[in-house]
């Protein structure tokens, strides 16, 4: 293996754009990063002038199916997915078969993850009875080698609400005593914000004849997330707890994390591509497979979060991929279909078209004077913060770091197409849609 230099592309950190030479060693470790790095005989050479060069990306909220969901995706399908769309590390949830919330479950998925080349998964814990919230705090405060070799891999904890694919509810009574747990060892919370009440009622308001998929976004109403956001940041105030809030999706959720934050509690927040790019209007088009949870929302929210984006409000973009089949999704009863979106290998090309001033919907602008974003803005939403959040120890492009980048080609656009995807469920919501800036390669 030769040495490599990069030369001539433009390096984008969360502050900054600045051409940059990239020099790395045999080994991959950046030797040398300076605007004007000379070339040696021997070396391999990458023209990278007119790209722009990340780091891999983040994605803080993934479901990779594997175990026991294999018919739906893999470790290893989903990670080349991710690697497709410029993501190198990922979070995985604990709603598998069986479900993270032993610490025999979490040691499972450690060893097959360790088989997947390229891509860094970490994992949540779930918490669904006392039992699970007892090894998680054996697996935080264990002092064998082993459990702390597994406490690296772990990047927190995952708390549902109410009911989501895999059926991990916690109760009232339980999800404070996570809370607390969590507060005391300082270990991140993710939370599923939905009230169960509110849901119900709600789906029991709905005419049972009427099974359009549109219902979908009237059983989980915007005050469900509201009303489970306000009691998550008031038990992360009680608590001390790192709260961060999953795939917020309302205009009420916006304001309360908000004014959480003035007020100094420790919360943070992600918001998804299907959230930022897909309002019920899209149900006409998409069916099912806009089918989510929390679900499809009305534009005025999507304004929303566009403006919490604008004023740092939103701290992450989370693809919360979720692959399905299409056989599950496309059911007699639109109603019945299983929740959820692929997301990991398209949000990248999704967010550099915006960052290109540019619709990736077809025959449509912008939609709002706050629908911006710049090429920083990508990598703090989508590196620099979720990083920090869940302490996951990625080195950004610094010297003696190893190297883990994507090159990107701003100025060249393409058609999103399912035959195109990696992920192995084999569709998309964008399908048909053109995103401005190519991913040539990665280098790791």
């Amino acid at each position: 293996m030769k040495k490599l230099l990069i030369h001539g592309g433009s390096v984008v950190t969360d502050t900054t754009i600045e051409r940059q030479d990239i020099l790395l060693s045999v080994t991959g470790e950046i030797e040398e990063i300076h605007p004007k790095i000379p070339e040696k005989h021997g070396e391999e050479f990458l023209d990278a002038a007119g790209l722009l060069i990340f780091p891999l990306l983040i994605d803080c909220h993934v479901h990779f199916r594997e175990p026991g969901l294999e018919h739906k995706a893999t470790m290893e399908t989903e990670a080349r997915a991710a690697l497709a769309g410029g993501v190198g590390t990922v979070c995985e949830m604990p709603n598998t078969d069986p479900p993270t919330v032993t610490i025999a479950a979490l040691a499972d998925k450690i060893r097959r993850a360790s088989k997947i080349a390229g891509c860094v998964i970490k994992f949540f814990f779930g918490v669904t009875e006392d039992a699970h919230l007892h090894a998680l705090r054996e697996l935080w405060t264990g002092t064998s080698m082993e459990l702390k070799r597994m406490k690296h891999h772990c990047a927190g904890v995952k708390v549902f609400f109410d009911h989501s694919t895999g059926n991990q509810k916690v109760t009232a009574d339980l999800a404070g005593e996570v809370f607390k747990v969590c507060g005391e060892l300082k270990i991140p919370l993710v939370a599923h914000c939905e009230d169960p009440g509110i849901n119900q009622t709600s789906a029991r308001n709905q005419k049972p004849e009427t099974r359009n998929i549109a219902l979908h976004s009237l059983m989980r109403p915007p005050e469900s997330e509201a009303v489970a956001i306000e009691r998550a940041i008031g038990l992360a105030q009680k608590c001390q707890t790192p709260l961060h809030i999953a795939h917020l999706s309302t205009t009420q959720g916006v304001a309360l994390v908000r004014a959480a934050k003035k007020s100094g509690v420790s919360v943070t927040c992600e918001v998804t591509p299907h959230h930022l790019f897909l309002t019920t209007d899209d149900y006409e088009e998409l069916g099912t497979l806009g089918k989510m949870n929390p679900p499809l929302r009305t534009p005025d929210h999507r304004t929303a979060l566009w403006e919490g984006i604008a004023d740092g409000t939103v701290d992450c973009v989370a693809t919360d991929h979720a692959p399905h089949l299409l056989a599950e999704k496309k059911v007699a009863d639109p109603l019945s279909a299983p929740s959820g979106v692929p997301g990991v290998e398209t949000m990248l090309p999704l967010l550099l078209t915006v960052a290109a001033g540019q619709s990736p919907q077809p025959n449509q602008k912008l939609k709002t004077k706050n629908q911006q974003l710049s090429y920083s803005d990508i990598v703090r939403l989508c590196f620099t913060n979720p990083n920090r959040i869940f302490s996951l120890g990625q080195d950004g492009i610094q010297k003696k770091a190893h190297a883990r980048l994507v090159i990107i080609d701003p100025s060249v656009s393409s058609v999103i197409t399912p035959v195109n995807l990696r992920s192995k469920c084999g569709w998309t919501p964008y399908e048909g849609w053109e995103t401005t800036g190519k991913i040539l390669r990665t280098v790791q």
